[in-house]
């Protein structure tokens, strides 16, 4: 009987002790903790997400090139829909039933819970109009948020578009939800997360009519938006603007370069679009336009592009030379036309003037005095320890190297080795004869106007260089220390004089090559080129940097199938560097020669 009695007070205790932790939880529940209140206050709650302001991009002195406008997205939750009026909603949103019916189609696949975009990006007047009879649509409701615009419609290739994002960004980044909107290329897509911002919520009541009554629990759970940080570039709007207007009805690029800090002043494409275009309800039928265009206006040949250099190589060779003390700047050699071809100029009696001259069988020697230095008894060894040194030195240069400038699709060119000529014709069966190309900036080199810009930069600075960037400052904050690194290149500081001196001269004396570049009072040193082009035309090249001492600006230009170089990449930078340094042009006659020429209606019919 005492087994029975002590098992009826166990059992009794346990009921006791269930009851009393069930009234504790209801107490929690009711009294102490929200939560089950919050989910059953949801269907009488408006959750919006609040878009932080994307932030802004400005030029190196301060003028605005990218800022915010406010578009209106209607969205969805498909759960709070009721019945209402259809032909009442189709003439409100000036749509069609099928249209309807796919979009709520899309929005019930997505979720039944959650919010999603029915119709992105309304009018004003749209927004105005629906505002006055989103009432009667329970389910429905508009939401702010900001699209970008550009004041001065310049750059495009630099800024780039945002676009809305897909699934794969959605599931990389948390951060994201269908419908949001990303950088998607240039500088939108670099500095993505310090333009984004943070997003906030504001939570409303609703009433039965779908109409906010006010703040959910006076605001207690909403959270602000914080503002994306705003950049500061390194481009001159005024220089970039400039450069784009001369590079119309042109295929080919421009790159400026300030040498005392690697920061980028200009960097044109061409043909290049406005960036507007890739902003609204159009901007898919733009991108598409653009991207089957014939001339590749989303194509970015400055920094994409691979060219071979032509002349201009020659300054390296010439450095090289120097540095391996095959030659020096006293050097003298015939320009024999039997190694390979020229055209008439002078003797070359020093260095200084086959960079006037631009001599191609001077450097023809001087490649081949690098490439065979005679430390093997076979010329195809001694060719090969001689390609290897000349190619180590070479990429000291910046060449066959990917800088990380503050946009995607950097290319790093090609610069051919020994192990490279091994697959081609075989180990020990190649020689400077094979190759000498090289030695004119011919042959399988390639490098892009980015790497021809910091080159001439190097030789501005006589021999160190900045790493080439477009942003200055995150808010007010400078980019990165890697970029206020000064790179010193391993050549002597005087092998740079002669060279410097040849490019004063091509520019500024007699029989130069650059003659068409010349501008009174800012001496400007330069070089032309000429690259071989087996589709049509040579395309034209012109590096150059001013003044001689103190430099304030170094450039490349790249005009496609334009021919000589100093026919119309010279005169393009030497009013570009005369823009720059004194805000005016002198040489109006070849300005409005430049300004008038239609040099892609030939290309164009070539390609």
């Amino acid at each position: 009987m005492d087994i029975y009695n002590r098992r009826k007070y166990l059992i009794i205790a346990i009921i006791i002790a269930v009851f009393v932790l069930i009234v504790l939880r209801l107490i929690q529940l009711q009294i102490f903790d929200p939560t089950y209140k919050i989910y059953a206050d949801n269907n009488s709650q408006r959750r919006i997400i609040q878009y932080p302001p994307r932030g802004l991009m400005y030029d190196r002195n301060g003028k605005l090139l990218v800022c915010n406008q406010i578009a209106y997205d209607l969205m969805i939750i498909p759960r709070q829909m009721s019945s209402f009026d259809t032909t009442s909603f189709l003439k409100d949103m000036q749509i069609d039933k099928n249209d309807f019916l796919e979009r709520l189609q899309k929005a019930k696949q997505y979720s039944y819970y959650r919010p999603s975009e029915f119709y992105k990006q309304m009018s004003k007047e749209q927004y105005a109009y629906f505002q006055e009879h989103l009432y009667k649509y329970h389910g429905f409701y508009v939401q702010a948020r900001s699209l970008r615009e550009y004041p001065i419609a310049i750059a495009a290739h630099i800024v780039g578009d945002v676009g809305e994002v897909n699934t794969e960004m959605i599931n990389n980044d948390k951060y994201y939800t269908i419908g949001d909107y990303a950088g998607k290329s240039g500088i939108e897509l670099t500095f993505e997360k310090y333009l984004r911002g943070e997003k906030g919520v504001k939570i409303y009541l609703v009433d039965v009519h779908n109409r906010i009554q006010g703040s959910y629990m006076n605001g207690e759970y909403d959270t602000l938006a914080i503002p994306g940080k705003n950049l500061e570039l390194s481009i001159d709007a005024n220089l970039q603007e400039y450069g784009e207007i001369l590079m119309r009805n042109k295929i080919g690029s421009i790159v400026a370069i300030e040498p005392s800090s690697g920061e980028i002043l200009a960097m044109v494409s061409s043909p290049t679009y406005d960036p507007n275009l890739m902003v609204g309800r159009q901007r898919g039928y733009n991108y598409d336009s653009l991207l089957n265009h014939k001339d590749l206006p989303l194509y970015n040949r400055a920094v994409t592009a691979a060219y071979p250099p032509g002349s201009i190589f020659k300054m390296a060779m010439a450095l090289i030379g120097l540095q391996e003390q095959v030659i020096s700047e006293y050097t003298s050699l015939p320009c024999d036309k039997n190694l390979v071809g020229c055209h008439g100029h002078p003797p070359n009696s020093n260095l200084m003037r086959a960079i006037q001259y631009s001599c191609n069988p001077y450097f023809y020697v001087v490649g081949k005095r690098i490439i065979q230095q005679g430390k093997e008894t076979s010329i195809f060894r001694d060719s090969r320890i001689g390609l290897e040194i000349w190619k180590k030195n070479i990429v000291s240069l910046g060449f066959e190297q990917k800088f990380e400038i503050g946009i995607p699709s950097v290319y790093t060119g090609f610069i051919p080795g020994p192990d490279y000529y091994d697959k081609i014709y075989g180990k020990h069966r190649w020689a400077y004869s094979t190759i000498y190309s090289l030695s004119i900036g011919q042959g399988e080199v390639l490098v892009t106007p980015l790497q021809m810009a910091n080159f001439t930069a190097i030789i501005a600075n006589r021999g160190f260089y900045y790493m080439p960037h477009l942003v200055k400052k995150i808010d007010d904050k400078l980019v990165e220390a890697k970029y206020r690194q000064k790179i010193i290149t391993p050549f002597e500081k005087d092998c740079f004089e002669p060279l410097v001196e040849g490019m004063y001269a091509a520019v500024n004396e007699d029989f130069g090559t650059g003659g068409l570049a010349r501008v009174k009072g800012l001496d400007i040193c330069g070089k032309t080129g000429t690259a071989q082009n087996p589709h049509g035309e040579d395309h034209s090249i012109f590096i150059a940097f001013a003044p001689k001492e103190n430099p304030k600006i170094a450039i490349a230009v790249y005009v496609e199938n334009a021919g000589f170089g100093g026919v119309w990449a010279a005169p393009i930078a030497s009013v570009m560097i005369e823009k720059y340094l004194t805000d005016t042009v002198t040489n109006k006659w070849s300005e409005k020669r430049i300004l008038d020429a239609n040099l892609i209606e030939n290309e164009s019919t070539q390609r």
